[in-house]
């Protein structure tokens, strides 16, 4: 059978636009960005271009974008950057129980060197409270860290809450956007956050680049010391290749957000899932305010990972990508209190801008033949 890949979360293919763009790097732009001369003009320009796409998809200026390695970089520069810079002000930090880990081991590290973090636990659904969050404020609070959607079940935190919360008490509010930017409309403003973490092999760009947005008047200590590039904050030589492939995913992506293609997609697959296994089948997650192309599903009493070692031509997963081959029950949906012979029948199916309905349907007759 033609191979189907429903894990568009874990990673997404390049967009054809995204390799054009890159392609001229690879061979007539080899300047350093730095450097002031014919090489390096064009190249300086090129990386410019792609900050400005950026910031145009999340609302904020272009000196607002910092250049990094991935999600994983940017969430530990907002992290450690922030409290390594901010720790004479206080050294709590708050964040909740279903963080990826480039959240969770980052707080466990300041939590070594000094740091106090309070994880908040989160409803049936794995949305957070904005009034727990508030009760955890102490004097001594600097940081709030909380993820835009959650990578597994797609469930959306109440960002615009918990910022403003933050902003009333003059809280730095941070939030993990990997999974959201390129999916749902993300406006820094609007959400009301300090900092914002993108990751480009989640939107149709390469990996091994990705940015952090951070607000003007937004001190932090940057993890890497060398020469002043971005801004001071990352030292080395940019990344213009990827960068490149960054700006030009981004910019495609603010012309697809009003696309219900994802959404209908999804809803589509979910009925014919509901139709043939009635109770058998249970959504994880928020089922309104969730990412438009995210269903974890349970099979009752069955085990995820042995449904999808069956169907060998389907890219899916039982959680994040980065627990892949554990057979046991997803941290998130255990802090959700969902029932252990339900949890352990979890797939992700995260779709994406090259899903079919024909896929969809092959997909659903592998899975009747197999849970039955």
């Amino acid at each position: 059978m033609n191979k189907i890949y429903f894990d568009y979360n874990a990673s997404t293919p390049l967009a054809p636009e995204v390799v054009d763009a890159m392609q001229p790097l690879l061979s007539d732009f080899y300047g350093n960005p730095s450097a002031l001369h014919w090489a390096g003009k064009p190249v300086k320009k090129l990386l410019q271009n792609a900050r400005i796409q950026v910031s145009e998809l999340i609302g904020c200026s272009p000196r607002e974008i910092t250049f990094t390695s991935g999600g994983s970089e940017a969430n530990n520069l907002a992290l450690k950057g922030f409290y390594f810079k901010n720790q004479h002000k206080g050294k709590h930090i708050i964040t909740s129980t279903i963080e990826h880990p480039a959240i969770v081991n980052p707080c466990k590290f300041l939590e070594k060197v000094g740091a106090k973090v309070t994880y908040i636990g989160v409803d049936q659904y794995g949305r957070v409270s904005p009034e727990e969050i508030e009760k955890a404020i102490t004097n001594d609070t600097i940081l709030i860290t909380i993820m835009h959607s959650n990578n597994e079940t797609g469930t959306l935190q109440p960002i615009k809450e918990i910022g403003e919360i933050a902003g009333r008490y003059g809280i730095a509010f941070h939030t993990d956007a990997s999974q959201s930017v390129g999916k749902v409309p993300v406006n820094v403003d609007d959400l009301k956050v300090d900092m914002l973490t993108i990751a480009g092999h989640k939107l149709y760009a390469p990996k091994g680049i990705g940015s952090l947005f951070i607000r003007d008047g937004v001190k932090l200590e940057p993890l890497i010391h060398g020469a002043g590039h971005e801004n001071g904050l990352r030292a080395g030589t940019e990344n213009t290749l990827l960068a490149v492939g960054l700006g030009k995913a981004c910019e495609i992506a603010s012309t697809q957000l009003g696309d219900p293609k994802l959404k209908d997609l999804t809803d589509y697959f979910w009925s014919k899932l509901t139709s043939e296994f009635g109770e058998k089948v249970v959504l994880n997650g928020h089922p309104e305010d969730r990412l438009p192309n995210t269903l974890n599903v349970s099979f009752v009493r069955k085990i995820g990972q042995d449904l999808l070692d069956a169907i060998p031509h389907l890219a899916a997963s039982t959680g994040s990508a980065c627990h892949a081959g554990r057979i046991e029950l997803s941290p998130v949906l255990k802090e959700m209190n969902v029932p252990g012979e339900v949890g352990m029948g979890a797939i992700r199916f995260s779709l994406g801008r090259y899903t079919t309905r024909d896929e969809i349907d092959t997909v659903m007759n592998c899975l009747i033949q197999i849970v039955r």
